[in-house]
């Protein structure tokens, strides 16, 4: 007999209190797991396809008319951070990335500073390798835990995935739930120090006042988004409450009311002019998901 399944289903969701660009229609099933023996259960009982995998939205633009299928959000849960006796950091996919670079901070080890500059889940940082401040995850990664559609859980090591910039291969249809991470013990204050630099010189440097997914665009071999964008002279070029911002030309902020197809069409245009001044073609460092809506 099958045990009750805990967590949250929600239909009809709406995507903006999920996404932190906060535009976004309503996801047809979403589901908030309380622990990972309810995911399991969920998967192999109830999931209906096609599945999106969600941390703090963070790196996704989803469409005005929504997501079919069932949207499964790992934010706020499966995000333990531990440290074993090697020194091995085992942190949960739905753990912030900023939190698990205080957790390693205060726990004298190097190497992870450069999280605390991303604004989402390590889910999302395994996902698309995400980086900053010249570092990138799996540079630190040991092994990874994986969840198969079936329900399955499999740890696979570093050496099994193929690692791009910005990409990674090797997961398959499965998810991220966990991964040990690899850092260099050092003395805490002065890692803590670091740290602190790398986010205030963020804030000085980035709008985090406005909503946004980061950055929007990957930098091309040998050459900066954002240079490439400023020196198109785009900044304040705005779609409705859409803009590209004035402070960080690779940032596109929601002013208040921005629709996600205007966020779409003004990456679009960035991307246009940036190839027709330089003939430099930008690739989207972020993910777009869903349906336009119905006019």
């Amino acid at each position: 007999m099958m045990h009750a399944i805990g967590g949250r289903l929600r239909l009809g969701e709406p995507m903006r209190r999920h996404t932190s660009w906060r535009v976004g229609g309503p996801a047809d099933r979403f589901y908030l797991p309380g622990t990972l023996e309810d995911l399991q259960a969920f998967l192999q009982h109830f999931a209906t396809a096609p599945i999106t995998w969600l941390g703090l939205g963070s790196n996704v633009l989803v469409r005005d008319g929504g997501l079919r299928g069932t949207v499964i959000c790992l934010a706020n849960t499966l995000d333990a951070i531990t440290l074993d006796a090697s020194g091995l950091v085992h942190a949960g996919a739905g753990a912030g990335a900023v939190k698990i670079a205080h957790f390693a901070a205060k726990a004298g080890l190097a190497g992870a500073e450069f999280l605390a500059g991303i604004p989402g889940t390590l889910g999302g940082c395994l996902t698309m390798n995400a980086g900053a401040n010249d570092g990138d995850t799996w540079s630190l990664v040991e092994w990874a835990e994986v969840l198969h559609p079936d329900g399955r859980v499999q740890r696979l090591s570093r050496s099994e995935f193929q690692v791009g910039y910005r990409e990674v291969q090797g997961q398959g249809a499965a998810c991220f739930i966990a991964a040990g991470l690899r850092l260099s013990p050092e003395d805490s204050d002065i890692v803590l120090r670091r740290l602190r630099a790398w986010q205030e010189r963020r804030a000085a440097t980035q709008p985090l006042e406005w909503p946004s997914c980061g950055s929007v665009f990957r930098n091309p071999p040998g050459d900066h988004a954002a240079r490439l964008i400023e020196a198109a002279e785009l900044k304040g070029l705005r779609y409705g409450d859409a803009e590209v911002s004035t402070q960080h030309a690779n940032f596109i902020i929601n002013r208040g009311a921005a629709r996600a197809e205007e966020i779409e069409a003004l990456v679009a245009n960035v991307q246009q002019e940036v190839l027709h001044r330089f003939g430099i073609e930008l690739q989207p460092e972020m993910r777009v998901l869903g349906e336009v809506a119905d006019v």
